[in-house]
């Protein structure tokens, strides 16, 4: 019997006697895992709609496409699972401690529901990409077919050449109508297709936000250099989910640098990529990652002693569980910077 992607967490008496036992019966192995889970680099800020907020992206002094923020209240999307990489529902806002540096937090907000999000798909259109397009074409319906129907996207299609194939829709079928003419071939200038989705997430309605990258390789025509994108994806506070096809033998230095450049994007963002041989796949954890999306934890708090430092802000979480559940993992960004004077 296939595991579900998630299960509730229970309320506690004869229901999580019932959970104990199933962890007990089941095939996850948690003996060996710490009792409680801390996050380092994983814990991050955005802001939502559905909380009151004086909060605002600015462009920077520093330089194009560098984020500060105006900081009053501080959001947390927060992802829950298990160690067989299932989603958890059912925390409450008691279950989590928010610590900013070293000083807790009082969280002022807490909703585990499914708001509305901004979502860039980046869409690699590289010539490698021949066999995998129609695949990929379907990832991209599975990804939406799950999303909220308030949920608005944009297109990046990129290969010798980064473009914005449609802008911000709340009609996927758009984005669809786009798909059908597009083929394969050329190089693949990834770094300038991520670069500009973060760039252009400045016009997202939604303050949730995230860029959902389906590519093939690693970048090789980009002119936007690794360093530079990967500090900007730090402080634009949007999320980075990505799959990565890579075939067991590279043909490139720049495919095998592929996974790790997709991985390490998606880690200092809060996100999440995937690494996959099988094109067949692609559909379902398309549909995986929308669905971590709409199970995501939102924290808010207002940072004591706020200073306009321009600096980087630390954020961490513990987790509060009932004694005898397992451990849990907790993924996001690791914090945000404040703006500068």
């Amino acid at each position: 019997m296939k595991k579900p992607d998630w299960y509730p967490i229970p309320s506690v008496s004869q229901d999580l006697i019932l959970l104990l036992l199933a962890f007990v019966l089941g095939p996850p192995a948690f003996s060996q895992v710490p009792d409680e889970v801390h996050i380092a680099p994983g814990e991050g800020v955005s802001l939502t709609t559905n909380v009151p907020a004086v909060a605002s992206a600015i462009a920077s002094p520093a330089g194009p496409g560098i984020f500060r923020r105006n900081v009053d209240l501080v959001l947390v999307p927060v992802t829950i699972t298990d160690f067989d990489n299932r989603l958890v529902n059912g925390l409450g806002k008691d279950n989590f401690q928010l610590f900013e540096g070293k000083q807790p937090q009082e969280i002022k907000h807490f909703s585990d529901e499914d708001t509305p999000i901004s979502v860039g798909i980046l869409l690699d259109l590289s010539g490698s990409m021949v066999s995998k397009i129609e695949r990929a074409r379907e990832a991209m319906v599975a990804f939406c077919q799950v999303a909220n129907p308030q949920d608005e996207f944009f297109l990046i299609t990129f290969a010798n050449r980064v473009e914005l194939a449609e802008d911000f829709t709340s009609h996927f079928e758009n984005i669809q109508a786009k798909l059908l003419p597009l083929v394969p071939k050329g190089r693949t200038a990834l770094l300038d297709a991520v670069y500009l989705g973060l760039t252009h997430m400045q016009q997202a309605r939604f303050s949730r936000r995230a860029l959902f990258i389906i590519s093939d390789g690693g970048d090789n025509h980009s002119q936007y250099s690794e360093g530079e994108v990967k500090s900007l994806a730090r402080e634009a506070d949007v999320a980075i989910y990505s799959v990565g096809m890579f075939d067991r033998y590279f043909a490139s230095a720049e495919e095998t640098a592929g996974p790790e450049l997709l991985d390490t994007m998606a880690v200092v963002t809060g996100g999440r990529s995937y690494t996959v041989e099988n094109p067949n796949v692609l559909p379902a954890i398309a549909a995986k990652v929308s669905t971590e999306l709409r199970r995501q934890y939102v924290l808010a708090y207002r940072p004591r002693n706020i200073a306009p430092d321009g600096k980087w802000h630390r954020i961490k979480i513990k987790l509060k569980l009932p004694r005898g559940l397992p451990p849990l993992l907790v993924r996001s960004k690791p914090g945000y910077y404040a703006r500068a004077r």
